[in-house]
């Protein structure tokens, strides 16, 4: 049985402020006869120990306890986590102004995180998000997160203020994450020398724009792209040798992933087919590559006939096709390191009966280490010529041995017969 925790403290948060006593309780009567201060109410603690104790409530605590005192009050216009999305707030009503009146009643001194998502909001003044960010991106704040509302085709986008971000936050920001905003990085205003993880869903950002940024967060570690539609070739340069994750999606215009990073070990890709290239980089072990547009997309025939030219280590492989109209080739290049496997076909038509299952046979021979394969076929209907007709024969491929082999499985089974002669 555990013992119980010390007076003082409790056993989620550690040591807290010492409670109020009503006065003439016994404990008051000790510290009287010691010559203690007694607290008697909220407003006498210490402003640093209001400030340690707000830092550990959630924002709807906090807000509560500052109104119920001046001293927690004072702390609450310094309270470190902002995270103003509409599910936090609790809001029913004009999420807009609810963040701008904790915002404009934020001094901006301590702030640490914000987060501001407006997916439900029609449309907001950009006077509001400026006067916002000025409050918020300060000296010391370490993470960003600003989605705004869905902007009709017909209207500009917010043009983010990049030069805010270098008024003493670039040598502390290490978190950004902007969606649906123009974000035109401006050169000479210096680094980010802390800019850990760059997201931009939805941004407008040109291929210069994003390649002069890049060469200025050299500590980067994780960047994501989702949707940015201006973006045609990406180059990343070298000097990223921090960088760990890439994640690039939906970006519908663009052609060539051109990287030099040398330690990227995680690569996810989302989106019609392009040009890719790692240089000399051989740590990419992760990889997911996802095609969502129904047509001749080939990412299986893609990922068995370019993947080892940009990942020749690859341990980890994820594929997701809609449709595949070119079957699998056998190849002499070999997955020396493959340990997982998972080939998905999902699309919203039939796969095309031109497709032959018992070609992905291909990456089995070629992979000697696999310990998991995962085959998952999903679709309305199949065109494939059925073993359950007039009783073909089935095609036999020379025994193989597949020693790491531990699990396999087929989601999606059916008398296809090229996917019997598979199994």
């Amino acid at each position: 049985m555990q013992d119980p925790p010390p007076t003082g403290e409790t056993p989620d948060s550690g040591p807290i402020a010492p409670m109020c006593n009503p006065k003439g309780s016994p404990s008051q009567q000790d510290d009287d006869s010691r010559g203690g201060e007694v607290i008697r109410s909220l407003d006498d603690l210490p402003e640093d120990i209001c400030r340690r104790i707000h830092t550990r409530m959630s924002l709807q605590n906090a807000a509560r306890l500052a109104c119920a005192s001046h001293t927690f009050r004072r702390s609450w216009r310094c309270y470190p986590n902002l995270d103003l999305r509409q599910r936090t707030l609790g809001l029913n009503g004009d999420h807009i102004s609810k963040v701008d009146h904790i915002l404009q009643n934020h001094s901006g001194i301590g702030m640490k995180k914000l987060r501001i998502e407006l997916f439900d909001c029609d449309k907001v003044d950009p006077c509001y998000i400026s006067s916002w960010l000025r409050v918020a991106v300060t000296a010391g704040i370490e993470e960003l997160t600003l989605y705004l509302p869905a902007t009709p085709e017909d209207e500009a986008y917010y043009s983010f203020p990049y030069s805010l971000l270098f008024n003493g936050s670039e040598n502390s920001i290490r978190y950004l994450d902007i969606g649906i905003c123009a974000f035109r990085p401006t050169a000479g205003l210096g680094r980010w020398r802390s800019l850990a993880i760059l997201s931009l869903s939805n941004v407008l950002i040109a291929d210069d724009e994003l390649e002069g940024l890049l060469y200025n967060c050299a500590a980067l570690e994780h960047l994501g792209l989702l949707n940015c539609p201006e973006i045609v070739c990406l180059k990343i340069p070298c000097l990223l040798w921090r960088l760990r994750v890439l994640r690039v999606s939906l970006c519908r215009n663009l052609q060539v992933i051109d990287s030099n990073a040398p330690n990227i070990s995680i690569f996810h890709f989302s989106g019609s087919l392009v040009s890719i290239s790692f240089g000399s980089a051989l740590q990419v072990k992760n990889v997911h590559m996802e095609c969502l547009e129904f047509g001749q997309s080939n990412i299986v025939l893609h990922a068995r006939t370019k993947l080892l030219s940009y990942a020749p280590n690859v341990e980890t492989l994820v594929i997701s096709s809609p449709n595949e109209m070119t079957s699998t080739p056998t190849l002499s290049r070999k997955f020396l390191h493959l340990k997982y496997l998972h080939i998905s076909l999902i699309g919203n038509e039939a796969i095309s009966p031109d497709y032959d299952y018992l070609s992905l046979v291909s990456f089995l021979e070629a992979s000697p280490r696999l310990e998991t394969f995962i085959l998952e076929i999903r679709q309305p209907c199949m065109e494939h010529e059925s073993v359950l007709w007039n009783a073909p024969q089935l095609r036999r491929l020379p025994q193989q041995c597949h020693t790491s082999l531990k699990s396999v499985t087929i989601v999606g089974f059916s008398s296809a017969k090229s996917l019997v002669e598979l199994t």
